[in-house]
């Protein structure tokens, strides 16, 4: 197992903590190599360890809240009126909420592995709410840093109570990702962020249960949110290690869907750069993907390019609807950076990019009680009434 630079090329040893290339400054991804049966994993228990041949760690310490084996749901109601065939992974039924509780599970038992007494991160939210919860799994100390007053309250209620020191910098995600990384660089903590290769490889197992769900079929397309590009990159790297290994026959396209107020990938995409433009100020009411400039741009644009995919940008008052909507037609509530997957096939149905009865895959990552002031402000108010059984039964109807 080594490490390797995405752009340069350069490899590292896998037990040196690096988080980016030395040479260019690029990041960096795990390589190992697996030979194993798709047999392997019958019988074993629904979580993302079911996978362990694929995990660049020692799994008789890994650090484990059994994250993984999320439902994987056919919304046969959108799939009619969208005339698509239309599955969600739902993330948000991980241990904390979300999907990062996958990469948490690896990159914590990393930290174990390499000694480390205290974990940190930046986060919009989920990060330091999952990595939180790892921690005190662990025993490790964590120090988390947030955007002051950009973090939705179920978010920051997860990291405050599981025990980690919070502390609430005074302006964007990307200045709380910088500062973060010079506590780790210099030795203060072990960076959890995903800019952090072993982190990745948790996430890439939500590749792996969707081709196990479809008996080892590909989807046709795969859509999914894209803030810091971790994820899409991620799941990308898992479908080619199933399909290295013989596991499946076909890869899908990948998709990334940003907000209108953070979109740099989406940017780069049109314009088939292999670079981003950081958006100075990104704004969207989908926190979790509020990130002007995403650090694993370089896998993510590899992932899309790669798999004929693209990336494309959804207004928030789009992102609003198709949260409700996915509410109210599938039962499936999801916090509003989730429901930008919902809101990006919606859009390309529209413009033509779909066709009829394609396969595709959704990817929901964080549960609605996440972000509840958005889906409270999103319904009427309770009606007050008296007790009266009469007056209740007129306004039922």
């Amino acid at each position: 197992m080594i490490m390797r630079c995405v752009v340069c090329g350069k490899e590292y040893p896998a037990d040196e903590i690096i988080y980016t290339c030395n040479e260019c400054g690029s990041v960096l991804e795990v390589l190992m190599e697996t030979e194993v049966s798709k047999k392997i994993f019958e019988g074993r228990k629904w979580n993302m360890w079911r996978y362990k041949e694929f995990l660049p760690v020692d799994e008789s310490k890994k650090v484990s809240l059994n994250e993984g084996g999320t439902p994987f749901i056919k919304c046969n109601n959108l799939s009619k009126d969208l005339k698509v065939d239309l599955y969600v992974k739902v993330e948000g039924s991980n241990p904390t909420g979300s999907f990062k509780d996958r990469g948490m599970s690896v990159g914590v038992t990393k930290a174990l592995e390499f000694n480390v007494d205290t974990v940190g991160c930046a986060s919009t939210g989920n990060t330091s709410a999952s990595l939180a919860a790892y921690a005190a799994r662990a025993g490790l100390r964590c120090i988390v840093f947030l955007p002051a007053g950009k973090v939705a309250l179920g978010k920051l209620a997860q990291a405050m109570f599981h025990g980690a020191q919070v502390l609430s910098i005074k302006d964007n995600f990307d200045k709380a990702l910088e500062i973060v990384t010079k506590f780790a660089l210099g030795g203060y903590l072990y960076l959890l962020n995903s800019v952090n290769p072993f982190r990745l490889e948790g996430q890439k197992t939500i590749a792996f249960e969707i081709l196990e769900e479809l008996n080892w079929e590909s989807p046709d397309h795969i859509i999914l949110p894209v803030g810091n590009a971790g994820n899409i990159s991620a799941i990308w790297k898992g479908i080619k290690e199933f399909y290295e290994s013989d596991f499946i026959d076909e890869k899908p396209c990948m998709i990334g869907i940003q907000a209108e107020g953070a979109s740099p990938i989406v940017e780069a995409v049109k314009k088939q750069k292999l670079d981003i433009k950081p958006v100075k100020n990104p704004e969207t009411v989908a926190t979790a993907i509020r990130i002007g400039s995403p650090v694993n741009y370089p896998k993510a644009l590899r992932a899309i390019y790669e798999s004929n995919g693209t990336a494309l940008s959804v207004s928030d008052e789009e992102i609003l609807k198709a949260q409700r909507l996915l509410a109210k037609k599938e039962g499936i509530g999801v916090e509003p950076a989730s429901a930008a997957s919902i809101a990006g096939l919606i859009k390309l149905i529209d413009d033509g990019y779909l066709d009829h009865g394609e396969r595709v895959v959704c990817v929901l990552t964080g549960h609605l009680l996440k972000d509840p002031k958005i889906a409270i402000n999103a319904c009427k108010k309770p009606l007050e009434v008296e007790p009266d059984f009469n007056l209740l039964k007129k306004i039922i109807g």
